[in-house]
């Protein structure tokens, strides 16, 4: 089985509980990644989610956590988180209350248990479906 590697959080919306909706896409490689729009500066919500050539796994998070996404960026591109300029997304604080004791960030390229172990630590399961295009690990 290959190794699994974060490549794009893709904000999808919020439902009808107030929930944010956010899908977590895995590859098994980390070269030649790329979307629509990726080179987009500043993205501006123009990008769209890797082609699905590149997409092995996908998790759902839905949760009150409200996350930051490169994609909806107004000062960098999607290819600066895939440089390492900027994570792919970050807990969003903006209207916290508290700081809090350890802030989520998920980075391009960061390995699937890597990214499970940090929503878990704050009681986060992403849920994964099967796939038809990809594998479903």
């Amino acid at each position: 089985m290959k190794e699994l590697y974060l490549i794009y959080v893709n904000y999808i919306g919020v439902n009808h509980e107030g929930n944010y909706l956010y899908e977590f896409i895995f590859s098994d490689t980390t070269k030649d990644i790329d979307g629509d729009e990726w080179d987009a500066y500043p993205a501006s919500g123009r990008p769209k989610p890797p082609h699905l050539t590149f997409v092995k796994k996908v998790g759902v998070l839905c949760s009150e956590l409200k996350l930051a996404v490169v994609q909806a960026s107004h000062n960098f591109c999607v290819w600066d988180a895939i440089d390492g300029v900027v994570s792919l997304a970050w807990e969003d604080i903006d209207e916290a209350e508290n700081y809090p004791k350890k802030r989520l960030c998920f980075k391009f390229g960061e390995k699937i248990n890597e990214v499970t172990e940090k929503l878990y630590e704050k009681d986060l399961i992403l849920q994964y479906d099967k796939l038809k295009h990809g594998e479903n690990t």
